[in-house]
């Protein structure tokens, strides 16, 4: 069980840093900004459901063995659920308004979100490799 849930939560950190920081500047790089705008937006949802799911089963397979690694797991999949069904769809909508102001900073709340996400899903992945009172 420890082995499926280093690796869930590996699948996590790096998908998400692969999604956030390599799948959209590939694709500005490629693409017209319009374009590869259109493109994420269809990939957004998708990688939400990632987040939330690979997040869960981390959690669920961690639990038997460290309550603080399953509780930061789950937390990443329980804010997952907001920032998936109500800043996306307000990001989407500044965006569809020509909205620019009101777009970055919803953007900026959401950058943020994934950030910590990741900072957090690193910090589980060092429990895995650091066990509590080894230091």
């Amino acid at each position: 069980m420890q082995v499926a849930a280093l690796l869930a939560t590996a699948l996590l950190f790096g998908g998400m840093v692969l999604f956030s920081a390599g799948l959209a500047a590939f694709l500005f790089s490629v693409m017209p900004p319009h374009e590869a705008g259109k493109a994420l937006r269809k990939a957004f949802p998708h990688f939400y459901l990632f987040v939330m799911g690979s997040a869960a089963a981390g959690a669920a397979l961690v639990a038997p063995g460290d309550l603080v690694s399953a509780a930061l797991l789950a937390a990443i999949a329980l804010t997952t659920v907001p920032t998936r069904q109500v800043l996306m769809p307000a990001i989407n909508a500044a965006t569809d308004a020509g909205d620019r102001r009101r777009f970055g900073l919803l953007h900026g709340v959401s950058v943020a979100i994934t950030v910590a996400h990741v900072l957090v899903a690193g910090y589980v992945l060092a429990r895995f490799l650091v066990p509590a009172g080894v230091a």
